[in-house]
């Protein structure tokens, strides 16, 4: 008796841990993006004029972390698990680098991207575009960015 107690306890440690992980620290990082560049912008505004060419590097790299933001893989959190080296997008390293997901997606799942992003059918995939499907505009724009990572 004992024996089944000490296990449901640990296995429900382990289940909440991982809920955790994945629904607060993996999906929940996405927020914390939007934080760090608007505290990037901060610092390039309060920065005095004494170095010009290094308070212009500094407004140029705020600038360019602020519009990474708008992009529709910043805005659904898709750069919290992934990262899109050719288009210098920084993001987790749980998934793949999406740099050559466009050509890449069909071997790898036996399906077109465009079929893939409405119905994706890996395990992690559909629980994350299950739930919140992505739009025929949204699905446009990553696939945009996404061809676009591969020609590069």
């Amino acid at each position: 008796m004992k024996k089944t107690i000490i296990s449901f306890i640990v296995s429900a440690l382990l289940g909440f841990g991982l809920g955790y992980l994945v629904f607060d620290v993996i999906m929940g990082h996405s927020g914390t993006q939007n934080q760090v560049a608007a505290t990037s912008e901060q610092k390039t505004t309060t920065k005095d004029s004494k170095d010009k060419s290094s308070d212009s590097k500094a407004a140029t790299t705020a600038a360019t972390t602020a519009a990474d933001q708008d992009n529709i893989l910043s805005k659904r959190g898709c750069l919290s698990c992934h990262s899109v080296s050719a288009l210098s997008l920084n993001g987790g390293q749980v998934g793949p680098d999406l740099s050559h997901a466009y050509v890449e997606v069909e071997s790898k799942h036996n399906m077109p991207i465009e079929e893939f992003l409405k119905k994706p059918n890996s395990a992690v995939m559909t629980g994350v575009l299950g739930s919140n499907p992505l739009t025929d505009d949204q699905r446009k724009q990553v696939l945009d960015i996404l061809k676009k990572a591969s020609e590069k």
